[in-house]
């Protein structure tokens, strides 16, 4: 495990490893955030907002969430800056403290890749089915290998970003450490999505 002092980002989203998240900046704290990590090319940590602040407060982040590598930046049409961001590895937040703009840093603890597992005959379905979804919605999975479809973790990760779970599921899809463990959660949620 490598550890790391990071701006955390709390949102009402969860990002998972290798998988793309489109945010816009408009608070100072985050933009002066972005400008650093822009800098240094250093990431930042985005985590699930567990529970909102007041206004200008900074909000409680999960224990657990995913470095995020700025991607690319534009501005929108009002004005406010667009950043793309790829996740990177998980980590476990071990400590926050909140600088003097309201930004909170974290002291984290950063979880090694998954292995590549192949999918079991048992979940096969599962990569079938995130195939057909990724056909739907195109995107930059389009562009993915073939071979992904059998990693065990890529076809976890990539369904728990298009199914449409709850906040609080994905989040425990993202704590898993197994992914065959969080191909089973999936299989056994389909029954809820289909008409």
């Amino acid at each position: 495990m490598t550890h790391a002092d990071i701006s955390l980002f709390p949102l009402s989203t969860v990002l998972f490893p290798g998988g793309p998240l489109a945010l816009r900046i408009f608070e100072p704290r985050y933009l002066d955030m972005v400008r650093d990590c822009t800098r240094n090319e250093s990431c930042f940590g985005i985590c699930l907002m567990l529970e909102a602040a007041e206004t200008g407060a900074p909000a409680l982040p999960a224990a657990v969430g995913t470095l995020a590598r700025i991607a690319d930046f534009y501005t929108h049409p009002d004005g406010l800056l667009g950043i793309n961001v790829e996740g990177g590895a998980r980590f476990r937040v071990s400590r926050t403290r909140v600088r003097d703009n309201g930004l909170v840093r974290g002291e984290v603890n950063c979880w090694p890749d998954e292995p590549v597992l192949p999918v079991p005959p048992e979940f096969g379905l599962l990569s079938t089915i995130l195939e057909r979804l990724i056909e739907q919605v195109g995107g930059w999975w389009r562009a993915a290998p073939r071979e992904r479809y059998d990693d065990a973790s890529w076809v976890g990760f990539r369904l728990a970003e298009l199914l449409p779970l709850s906040s609080a599921e994905r989040q425990q899809l993202l704590e898993l450490i197994d992914p065959l463990e969080r191909l089973r959660v999936l299989r056994d949620a389909l029954p809820r999505f289909q008409k």
